[in-house]
């Protein structure tokens, strides 16, 4: 049984165990210990004298809870963290603001050991040891490493290096980048990336924060935006050779003018002398794709030769890095724009019926899935809303989903009833292969009659909010899933009273690892219905803001898949605005035609275009009546434009062809395309349909 404590107090200072000075602060001094500062970390190997004595002796570290205080100990002091560069006195310092010790004065300023002066208590420190270089490596590669884009590394890089490794620094990328295998065509071309450098003044954390605009400095003024490598110039031959350079090399000074511009040429505000500046090419894993310039300031030490060793690790892993960027940008355009073509850029304008629709990805790292929408104009002025989910979210589901809503939209356009549009998508899914999964449900809308058919596939169900603001689950058949095979699809017959709003969705709107599917439907309905008492019983919610006061209801853990959305507000046509009739295949039929169009657009005000409209639908009929064996329909639909329809059972669809002119017919489409707004012809499963439409004055 472990006992905890009861006591909420603070703990004293130094106590806590994330502290950096904990370790130095429990360790309790002796009475009889004289006052001296903490004894500097030697290198590797190297032994330490113990205090109170001449001989050498070993570091000890403190146990948890052991009583030392009875005996006295010298202690090590804890590495710096990684990144900090070592302070005067061999320890990282205590934090702003924290009082110092009592019985301990503060460490006199230790001389740097190459210079012999001391070091200013307000710069960084170079690293004088190989573990201060390890822990910096370390540090700076775990920065660069979480990178995930180009210009997080990028900034990684520089945020690592300034002020700990160099005082500024100034990035070149290749432009443009090239992306795995592919071979770049243009010349070597370097643009000035990024830079940084230390600010003047530290602020009260120890970190650095310009207070004021500085006056140019020598290091501010060092680089140009572009510049183009020639072909067996120095700086060719630097970047070549791969390894990292000091700039006092002669390649290298021959380099500095080609990359820094016409600045590189002056020595006002050139390249500090020295040993200073470190050029590091950045070569990926086949090319040479930038280069690093790290410089250092004349009031702090030059670099020395190992640092050549830490360039180069800092020069590698950000190269490797940009490379993965690079390769994971061009993965994820990739996948944007095969999710983009998937689904439909942009929902038709059908008649007696307005469309919105949402898709939202699962996350940004898994932008591909198997949801879609489609909305598919079918003869008659009907609509057909179809809305699919292929089991994943992955290129696979990507490019299955756009095989079967290629299939569907083909079977769409042959008019086929939703029961055999799920059938053959069925056996579509099979073809594909044994473990092609997916939902999908599919509603035929015809605003003539209202009504509207649905046929699912293990979809879920869709949700109507009506005009009253009730909105009720539809009860369709849920059916096997598409690619299961040897199943029959059953399709229901349900009125669309005008004004209300059928809601077709996937999965991942309403099914998520912290409640079941029909959990999240009841949740769905729940939320229609407050949104429509919102804007009150006689005016339906707007569409677009319809579909986003859905995607609201989404928390925090509700994105497990991709979802897709469809909106389907139904206005439909009114009986007043739709004159049918049937024409029996005789000679005297196309005459008949011309009389009652002609009464029709008397009685809807329109007899301007009372000339166009008996001309079309004489061409039309004639072309019907000679070769169909049943009566034809003629139809009217008064809606922003005006439709004629004209039906029969000959399943042959015309073609325009340019007549001779010795040919006695072949005229007839011509006009129709020549007057008509718009025009076409569809095949049916009893026939075809041929259909113009003209504006209305």
């Amino acid at each position: 049984m472990t006992e905890h404590p009861t006591s909420f107090d603070r703990p004293p200072t130094g106590d806590d165990p994330t502290d950096p000075r904990g370790a130095l602060l429990r360790t309790p001094v002796p009475p009889h210990a004289p006052e001296a500062a903490l004894p500097a970390q030697g290198r590797t190997g190297e032994t330490q004298p113990a205090a109170g004595g001449d001989s050498p002796g070993t570091f000890e570290h403190a146990q948890p809870g052991a009583e030392q205080a009875a005996e006295p100990a010298t202690h090590r002091p804890r590495p710096t963290p990684d990144g900090v560069p070592v302070q005067p006195g061999g320890g990282p310092g205590p934090a702003p603001g924290t009082p110092a010790e009592p019985q301990r004065r503060a460490a006199p300023l230790e001389p740097e050991r190459r210079t012999g002066q001391p070091t200013a208590p307000g710069r960084p420190t170079p690293m004088r040891r190989d573990g201060d270089r390890l822990r910096f490596v370390g540090a700076a590669t775990r920065r660069i490493a979480r990178g995930m884009d180009l210009d997080e590394i990028v900034m990684g890089l520089c945020r690592a290096t300034v002020p700990t490794f160099a005082d500024a620094i100034l990035v070149y990328l290749r432009e443009p980048l090239p992306v795995g295998d592919e071979r770049p065509t243009g010349p070597l071309v370097l643009r000035l990336r990024r830079t940084d450098r230390i600010p003047v003044e530290r602020d009260a954390e120890g970190g650095f924060t310009p207070a004021a605009q500085p006056e140019p400095s020598e290091l501010e003024a060092v680089g140009s935006e572009l510049c183009e490598v020639r072909p067996g110039s120095a700086l060719a031959e630097v970047l070549r050779g791969v390894r990292p350079v000091f700039t006092d090399t002669p390649a290298a000074r021959a380099a500095l003018p080609e990359l820094l511009g016409d600045g590189g040429n002056d020595g006002d505000f050139a390249v500090p002398d020295g040993r200073r500046a470190i050029l590091a090419p950045l070569r990926g894993r086949r090319r040479v794709i930038g280069a690093a310039l790290f410089l250092r300031g004349p009031e702090r030490i030059a670099f020395e030769a190992d640092d050549l060793l830490v360039a180069a690790q800092l020069a590698t892993h950000s190269a490797l890095g940009i490379d993965k960027a690079v390769l994971y940008g061009r993965e994820a355009y990739i996948a944007d724009e095969l999710q983009r073509t998937m689904l439909p850029e942009n929902l038709p304008r059908c008649t007696g019926v307005r469309l919105a629709s949402r898709y939202l990805p699962a996350a940004e790292t898994a932008r591909v899935g198997g949801d879609w929408y489609d909305a598919i104009p079918l003869p008659g002025s009907r609509v057909a809303l179809v809305v699919g989910d292929v089991m994943g979210h992955s290129m696979t589901s990507a490019a299955i989903m756009g095989q079967l809503r290629t299939t569907a939209q083909t079977l769409a356009g042959l008019d086929l009833p939703p029961q055999e549009v799920l059938h053959h998508l069925d056996e579509q899914a099979q073809r594909l292969g044994s473990d092609r999964m997916a939902t999908c449900l599919y509603a035929v809308y015809d605003p003539v009659s209202h009504r509207i058919t649905v046929a699912n596939a293990g979809h879920p169900p869709p949700v109507l909010l009506h005009m009253d603001g009730h909105a009720e689950v539809l009860r369709v058949p849920a059916g096997a899933p598409i690619g299961v095979g040897g199943v029959d699809f059953e399709a229901v017959e349900l009125d669309a009273p005008a004004g209300a709003t059928l809601l077709l969705y996937t999965d991942g709107l309403v099914e998520s690892r912290l409640r079941d599917v029909w959990t999240g439907i009841e949740q769905l309905r729940e939320r229609l219905a407050a949104t429509a008492q919102l804007t009150g019983p006689d005016h339906p919610p707007p569409l677009e803001a319809l579909c986003d006061e859905v995607l609201d209801m989404l928390g925090p853990g509700d994105r497990d898949d991709d979802i897709a959305l469809l909106a389907a507000r139904f206005d439909g046509i009114a009986p007043s605005d739709v004159a049918y009739w049937f024409l029996e295949p005789e000679d005297t039929a196309p005459g008949r035609a011309r009389r009652l169009a002609r009464r029709a657009l008397a009685r809807w005000g329109m007899e301007d275009l009372t000339d166009s409209v008996e001309l079309l639908v004489s061409e039309v009929v004639t072309n019907a009546v000679r070769y169909a064996t049943k009566p034809v329909t003629l139809r009217l639909l008064r809606t922003d434009v005006l439709r004629c329809e004209v039906g029969d059972d000959v399943p042959q669809l015309p073609r325009l062809r340019q007549a001779r002119a010795t040919d006695e017919g072949g005229r007839g489409l011509y006009l129709v395309n020549r007057l008509a707004r718009r025009w076409g012809a569809t095949r049916l499963s009893t026939g075809k349909v041929v259909w113009f439409e003209l504006n209305r004055g």
